[in-house]
C-alpha cells in the first residue's frame, strides 16, 4: 500500500510538469555527389536529415543518385569537413561529426592531416566546422 503511494505520488509529480520540447535538430547528416557537390542538414531523424541534404546536393546539378550518404551522426555535435589531395591527383573529402566541442573538430582536423602519418598528401586542411545545430563557422 505504501509503494502504491509513493508510486501515485511520483506520477503526479511527473505530470505536473510541462512536457519539455525537444528544441532544435538532433542529428546531422552529409552526402557527396563526386566533382558535383554536396549536402548537409539536419534533422530530427536520419531519413529528414538526408533528404534536405540530397535535396541541397541536387541544387548543384546532380542528380540524386550522385549524393552519396557519406556520414550521419546523432546527436550531431562539432563537426568537421576535411579536403585531402593525394600526390598523384586523386582529391576527396573526410567528414567527421558528433564530436563533443569546437576544440575537439579542430584537433581532429589536425590529426587527420598529419604528413608525418600521411606523408602523400600534397593538401589537407579544413574547408569547414559546423557547430551543434549544424551552423557553418567558417566564411567562404
Amino acid at each position: 500500500m505504501v509503494n502504491m503511494r509513493i508510486a501515485i505520488i511520483i506520477l503526479s509529480g511527473l505530470c505536473s510538469f510541462p512536457a519539455i520540447a525537444q528544441d532544435g535538430p538532433v542529428g546531422i547528416a552529409f552526402v557527396q555527389a563526386p566533382e558535383q557537390g554536396g549536402g548537409i542538414a539536419t534533422g530530427a531523424t536520419m531519413d529528414e536529415a538526408f533528404d534536405k541534404a540530397t535535396a541541397q546536393c541536387m541544387e548543384s546539378g546532380a542528380l540524386a543518385e550522385d549524393c552519396i550518404k557519406t556520414n550521419w551522426c546523432f546527436p550531431a555535435g562539432w563537426s568537421v569537413d576535411i579536403f585531402l589531395q593525394h600526390r598523384e591527383g586523386p582529391h576527396w573529402h573526410e567528414v567527421f561529426c558528433g564530436l563533443p566541442s569546437k576544440a575537439a573538430a579542430q584537433a581532429t582536423a589536425l590529426h587527420v592531416c598529419d604528413r608525418q602519418k600521411r606523408d602523400y598528401l600534397i593538401e589537407c586542411s579544413p574547408v569547414q566546422f559546423y557547430d551543434e545545430q549544424g551552423v557553418a563557422q567558417m566564411e567562404n
